[in-house]
């Protein structure tokens, strides 16, 4: 078999220990592997790098395990060329497994180059990844510990959540703070809603008489204090990530562009994806890295299903939120796209198939240094044709039993 990279290594990393086999030219054009074993705290890696460096590797190859992966990746990458490789590219024969194989089978994947590296972006954007990924993680906390509030009204027989949209809000907030400190009458309690819930105090009253204890306000204290550290998490994420995007403003300019993407999602977008987009050859390859779509299942030359890969999680949300909002836009491609296909495929792949197109223009967009422009809500039909629209229209219309005569709006 073909030698693509001469001088490589294979890397398998565990928490306490790194298994390391290199791959480098003999005597007699032969080849020469060794196996080391090195200690996953600094000084061990600090040995695992001099003794590559020594053996002049060029290539080294690493399986992405849990977040392990991470410290031996920075050290060497500046180095050498570090691939992280996909688990489910590199699987070993069944019954052969131990860490000091895998590591000359990795080897040896990358010595034949018979993988391909994963996507790892520059320490600016995995900066970025790692603000906008906690953000992310405050704010469901938050979302989460609002739930479990709404819960322990229920118990107290308080339905605040029938007559109030948000129970954080500002109306919302206020009554479970008169509740908190003690107050249990409904009707002043109803009495501190705003504005337009000022006409619900009926409601109010009758969702606001329960048995609500000492016990419940202890909770509910607890569970506020909770919300409001998440809430001042979040703004102060929010200031870095601001700091930090600012080298890619033009990036979030244009992001912000597509309908259905805010700031905070473009914010999202750019740590996931980067700022370079030529690591992704093509729109496709880009579209299948995230995950949105369809997968290939062919065998015998019968197609399986053809459902989407995992993908980047925390792209794949984004995008899906991006999705909706774009779907509910007014004179929009994407918004005719989503109900062109809810109609016959639902609204699960419909959501999946605006993720796709919001990607696809991304990738255009970074590539072309160029604003979104859209096609407009009248796209579909001006490409299938007028007359071929009003026929198919006519022909539904027929199909329920009625008898269509039609005349122009110009004639008229």
């Amino acid at each position: 078999m073909e030698v693509i990279h001469e001088r490589c290594a294979g890397i398998d990393i565990s928490k306490v220990d790194v298994k390391v086999t290199i791959r480098v030219p003999s005597s007699a054009k032969r080849r020469r592997s060794e196996t080391r074993t090195f200690s996953s705290v600094t000084s061990g890696l600090l040995a695992m790098r001099d003794w590559l460096l020594a053996e002049d590797i060029t290539v080294a190859g690493m399986e992405a395990t849990g977040v392990y992966w991470k410290p031996v990746f920075y050290l060497l990458e500046h180095d050498m060329e570090c691939w992280l490789l996909n688990a489910r590219h590199m699987k070993s024969v069944p019954g052969r497994k131990t860490d000091v194989k895998d590591s000359e089978w990795i080897a040896k994947l990358v010595e034949h180059g018979l993988v391909r590296p994963s996507f790892v972006p520059p320490e600016p954007i995995r900066q970025l990844r790692d603000l906008t990924r906690y953000r992310t993680e405050v704010i469901r906390e938050r979302t989460r510990e609002a739930q479990r509030l709404e819960k322990l009204l229920e118990d107290s027989g308080i339905k605040l959540s029938t007559a109030v949209s948000d129970i954080l809000g500002v109306s919302g907030r206020a009554m479970l703070e008169a509740l908190i400190a003690g107050e249990h009458d409904p009707h002043v309690l109803a009495d501190l809603a705003k504005g337009s819930m000022r006409r619900k105090t009926d409601t109010l009253i009758e969702a606001l008489t329960g048995h609500f204890t000492g016990h419940h306000a202890f909770l509910a204290r607890a569970m506020l204090d909770r919300v409001d550290a998440c809430t001042a998490m979040e703004t102060r994420l929010s200031e870095r990530i601001n700091e930090q995007v600012a080298p890619f403003r033009r990036r979030i300019d244009l992001l912000v562009t597509i309908p259905g993407i805010n700031t905070r999602t473009a914010e999202v977008i750019l740590a996931e994806i980067g700022d370079d987009i030529a690591h992704f050859p093509s729109a496709a390859d880009l579209a299948s890295w995230a995950g949105v779509c369809p997968g290939n299942n062919e065998s015998g030359g019968r197609h399986g299903p053809g459902r989407t890969r995992h993908g980047d999680p925390w792209l794949k949300a984004t995008l899906g939120q991006a999705a909706v909002s774009a779907s509910r836009t007014k004179d929009t491609y994407l918004a005719a796209r989503y109900r062109r296909i809810v109609a016959r495929r639902g609204k699960k792949r419909a959501l999946v198939a605006l993720q796709h197109s919001i990607l696809i223009a991304v990738w255009h967009m970074f590539t072309r240094d160029a604003a979104y422009a859209d096609l407009g809500g009248q796209y579909f039909i001006q490409r299938t044709g007028r007359a071929r629209q009003t026929r198919r229209l006519v022909n539904q219309l027929n199909q329920l039993g009625y008898h269509v005569t039609l005349q122009s709006t110009e004639a008229a």
